[in-house]
């Protein structure tokens, strides 16, 4: 199975951890959004959309970048790291998903590092996040995925 990742991570490359972590258990390309290239998308069997969590949601480019590049009627799966966890995350990727008629297989989500704002004045929380289970229960998410399309 040939899988793509188009993610955004910057400030702790949280959510780059966990991509890489599933990156081992098999062929997985991972396209940073911010890098200004075109993208053929289309050759691969799965598509991952990753990011941090901003505000509430993906980071907008990863969002931005989807709508402009994912093929209609793909499988796809989301990943994303947060300093504190909240139901709907995911929901502003899902949606362009929809809007793509994709298939969802499914969604993870870890702590992660976070500094950000009135964070940065206590040192930032979920400190050492992820951490090693967060990385092999990435793994185990991705493991799932590729035998569900296999």
């Amino acid at each position: 199975m040939k899988t793509a990742v188009c993610y955004y991570s910057r400030h702790h490359g949280n959510t780059r951890k966990l991509l890489e972590s599933m990156a081992e258990e098999g062929e997985m390309d991972l396209i940073d959004v911010t890098a200004r290239r075109a993208v053929r998308l289309e050759e691969y069997d799965c598509i991952g959309l990753a990011s941090g969590i901003y505000y509430g949601a993906f980071q907008k480019g990863v969002l931005q970048f989807a709508r402009q590049y994912l093929p209609e009627g793909k499988a796809v799966f989301f990943v994303c790291t947060y300093g504190m966890y909240r139901p709907g995350y995911t929901r502003s990727a899902a949606a362009v998903a929809a809007e793509k008629n994709c298939r969802v297989l499914g969604e993870f989500g870890c702590r992660g590092f976070d500094t950000f704002g009135p964070f940065r004045l206590v040192g930032g929380i979920a400190k050492g996040r992820p951490n090693a289970r967060d990385l092999e229960r990435a793994r185990c998410f991705y493991r799932d995925i590729q035998e569900r399309l296999v």
